[in-house]
């Protein structure tokens, strides 16, 4: 009969290296991501602590958080010691966190740059495996007042109807709009559809006063600007 394996376990670690306790002596920033993970899905198996899983996770996705943030609830239940509520706790936790960076760049309260887009909108944007549309609609001051999303659709294309784009400015009493959708495949360079489209928003745009001030197109951690690009 072979022994039972002695597994050394988070427990038997000193307390100042057990990713809780050293959350509360040291703070956030002293814990590695695999560390602030395993407080998250709380155990491992019966082979691994919740730190030598989470760092298997981890390994998995070369150790990137965004890729990590492309697992589906299924895909984080083929490891051992992930079930139903850990994978899902662990896509809500990476999901509070994109929303939160989206959300940093909103209480500045003014868009200056097209980086300053991108970060408002790479949290929603960067990790769809469809398109999505989306308008920000800000002030005279270039002072944020909302964004919408105005279409959702396949992997190949969404359609944005200008119309819904700029009802929304007039009730927001807008003075100009940025553009923004995704490209799933990787690539950020415009189709001819997005510059059509683009040319199109900005002639109606003018006609109603309200300024077309540039058309970001993200894919994953990369982004293209229609105005950077001489596009517009």
């Amino acid at each position: 009969m072979q022994p039972y394996e002695n597994k050394f376990t988070i427990k038997c670690w000193a307390e100042e290296d057990r990713p809780r306790e050293k959350l509360q002596l040291k703070g956030k920033q002293a814990l590695s991501d695999a560390e602030l993970i395993a407080i998250i899905i709380g155990s491992g198996n019966a082979k691994e602590s919740a730190v030598e899983l989470s760092k298997r996770i981890l390994a998995s996705v070369n150790n990137n958080l965004f890729e990590l943030g492309q697992k589906s609830i299924e895909e984080l239940m083929q490891f051992n010691g992930i079930g139903e509520a850990k994978a899902i706790s662990i896509i809500a936790a990476l999901e509070i966190g994109r929303r939160r960076a989206s959300s940093e760049v909103i209480s500045q309260n003014k868009i200056i740059t097209s980086k300053d887009v991108f970060q408002m909108m790479s949290p929603i944007l960067s990790d769809l495996k469809h398109e999505e549309f989306w308008v920000i609609y800000l002030n005279r001051n270039n002072r944020f007042i909302s964004k919408q999303k105005i279409s959702s659709g396949g992997v190949a294309g969404t359609v944005s109807d200008p119309k819904i784009i700029f009802n929304m400015a007039l009730k927001e009493l807008a003075s100009s709009i940025i553009l923004c959708h995704n490209h799933p495949s990787g690539n950020t360079k415009p189709s001819e559809q997005d510059i059509f489209l683009t040319k199109k928003i900005r002639q109606a745009g003018d006609f109603l006063d309200i300024k077309l001030l540039d058309h970001i197109i993200i894919a994953h951690q990369q982004f293209t600007s229609f105005i950077d690009s001489g596009l517009l």
